[in-house]
């Protein structure tokens, strides 16, 4: 009886013991992206490409 008492104690100490800590937990933070820039950044390049073809299309 004594052993049967001995190991429910061993067994409750054991799974308080791995049941976790009162540390706060890791929540990593959202990164939000934004595109910086306006929304017409991309027509220079086919603007200049068509200033070029233009250019030498007139000469």
């Amino acid at each position: 009886m004594k052993k049967l008492v001995l190991a429910a104690a061993l067994t409750a100490a054991a799974s308080t013991a791995f049941a976790g800590s009162m540390a706060d937990p890791v929540v990593e933070p959202v990164v939000i992206e934004e595109e910086a820039g306006s929304s017409s950044a991309g027509i220079w390049v086919p603007l200049l490409l068509l200033a070029v073809v233009a250019g030498a299309a007139a000469s």
